[in-house]
């Protein structure tokens, strides 16, 4: 892999109902800072990277409900696992309700273990074969070790984020309607929903449909009436709004390329 690029890996076949991708960055070399576009995201991540100063540490990155623009840091080595939504819960042990917008050391979540962990990666440097392979290690011994209503759970946390997610030519669910296909009340599915996603149900819907937004922009836009209602909008102003809302800035400035001013990291 080039130095300053990113590449995607191969999910382990026994993680892949858990973990969405694989991505590593600046693998083989330190590049300088580079600007960068975070959209909305309903999944979480857990980063493992060294930085130019030689540090290194383990992050649990939550769902995001706006978009951060980032001036970008030095980066020998980052490592990224995109946990699939509605599935941290399990890997990591957490409310992911409860660490959205916020970007988390392992070590609060974890303790001793993540500690220990973070030892062994250090140890191995800028390896990244060898730190993937003992991050898909850590994480398939905590799945073995959670086996009960979690894991249970898993499918109905599918099959719900399929039902509740916007996308192009796809109008999310109502939640009263997957509730009742999913043999739990309407209450029961929001709270369910919102502990292991992150997001509320409609939340989640609203960042689904930027996301789809975003994709369409990227590919070039032919009509944004046409766009706004094969996403799922009323209308066009409907999705300027939601967009603007979301990603502090109208469709068609960032499709332009005229974002809002980066700022630093500041993790």
């Amino acid at each position: 892999m080039q130095a300053g690029r990113r590449e995607t890996l191969p999910v382990h076949s026994a993680l892949r109902p858990w973990i969405e991708s694989v991505s590593l960055d600046d693998v083989g070399g330190v590049t300088g800072p580079r600007r960068r576009t975070h959209p909305p995201d309903p999944a979480t991540a857990l980063v493992w990277r060294i930085t130019a100063e030689g540090d290194s540490d383990l992050l649990v990155l939550g769902p995001r409900t706006h978009a951060a623009y980032r001036a970008g840091k030095e980066l020998p080595l980052c490592v990224q696992l995109r946990i699939r939504p509605g599935h941290a819960q399990t890997l990591l042990g957490v409310a992911v309700d409860e660490i959205a917008d916020r970007t988390v050391p392992l070590r609060t979540l974890w303790g001793r273990q993540a500690a220990l962990l973070a030892e062994e990666l250090t140890e191995l440097g800028v390896d990244p074969p060898g730190v993937l392979h003992r991050l898909e290690t850590t994480l398939l011994g905590r799945l073995t070790s959670r086996a009960g209503p979690g894991l249970d759970r898993a499918g109905l946390l599918r099959e719900a984020t399929a039902r509740l997610a916007g996308g192009l030519r796809r109008t999310p669910e109502r939640l009263g309607d997957a509730a009742r296909d999913l043999g739990l009340s309407e209450r029961q599915l929001r709270t369910v929903f919102t502990r292991a996603v992150g997001l509320s149900p409609r939340r989640f819907a609203r960042v689904t449909r930027v996301r789809t937004v975003l994709a369409a922009t990227g590919a070039g836009v032919g009509s944004w009436s046409r766009l706004a209602a094969d996403a799922g909008y009323y209308d066009q102003s409907h999705l300027t709004a939601e967009f603007r809302e979301v990603m502090q800035v109208t469709p068609g400035r960032f499709a332009a390329g005229s974002l809002p001013e980066a700022v630093p990291c500041r993790s």
